[in-house]
């Protein structure tokens, strides 16, 4: 069985170190090379301590796409996020996306470049299966109950806000429904602010806080009553490898854009 040759963009990262071991062990997989701006120049084993990792890392995306391949993975950082997706469906790669922070307009830009090329893109953000569980079952509750809001919750070090986790539930949520406020966001009295941002027409409050590794919750109300839908991470990248492979060995069979894990899984059974 000929294998699928990757890249991995952040491959030494917390999330793409443990992803970039894992497709090292796997028989239908390949990692032909990797992107990796402050271990430039160096085979990827070298840089992760495992001898089974051959690939070349590079500075640039461009230069990794050079080797060859057909999924291109992006797990570095918002600001460089669309530039390396749009450069690797130039090259004809099919792309998963795993960074989170991407806009709205960010994912149009190129989910339009997907249908130009007849390439897929799968754009998840969080791979872990409760994150998927917790959109679906916020799908089913927006579809009864009329307000909610949406907490982000991450460490003190993440930059970007809202959170993808959070970007995406609430798109989701709009797809469903416009949630109800009881008092306009324009006739609140005091700081404006302290509603939290509007995204997708959900409110998003995100916590910068030390002890939190990433986090969402979803509060569903109604009159005497209150739901509550959360997920939190670890420490440990683990819960992320295997959605991430599975994206990996799907995507080839997407054209254009897709959005979350369960784009590519069956739930409705």
């Amino acid at each position: 069985m000929e294998r699928l040759r990757v890249c991995v963009a952040g491959a030494t990262g917390w999330a793409g170190s443990e992803l970039s071991r894992a497709i090292g062990a796997q028989g239908d997989l390949t990692l032909v090379s990797a992107v990796s701006r402050s271990q430039a120049g160096r085979r990827l084993g070298e840089a992760l301590g495992d001898p089974d990792l051959d690939a070349p890392i590079f500075a640039s995306a461009d230069e990794a796409l050079a080797v060859g391949c057909e999924v291109f993975v992006e797990y570095t950082k918002p600001e460089a996020a669309k530039a390396n997706a749009l450069a690797a469906l130039r090259q004809g790669a099919h792309v998963v996306i795993g960074t989170s922070g991407l806009t709205e307009g960010d994912l149009d830009e190129i989910g339009a470049a997907a249908e130009a090329a007849g390439r897929g893109v799968l754009a998840v953000g969080n791979f872990a299966l409760t994150v998927v569980l917790m959109q679906k079952f916020a799908e089913m509750a927006a579809r009864l109950v009329p307000h909610w809001e949406i907490i982000d919750y991450a460490h003190a070090a993440k930059a970007d806000a809202p959170s993808g986790t959070a970007r995406e539930l609430a798109h989701r949520l709009s797809q469903v429904r416009s949630p109800e406020q009881t008092v306009p966001l324009d006739e609140t009295v005091g700081e404006r602010e302290a509603r939290g941002a509007t995204v997708s027409g959900s409110q998003i409050h995100s916590l910068r806080v030390p002890g939190y590794v990433i986090g969402a919750e979803i509060i569903f109300g109604m009159p005497d009553q209150r739901l509550s839908i959360r997920h939190d991470a670890g420490a440990s990248a683990r819960p992320y490898v295997d959605g991430a492979l599975l994206a990996i060995r799907r995507v080839p069979e997407l054209v254009g854009l897709h959005r979350g894990l369960d784009a590519v899984l069956d739930l409705e059974g």
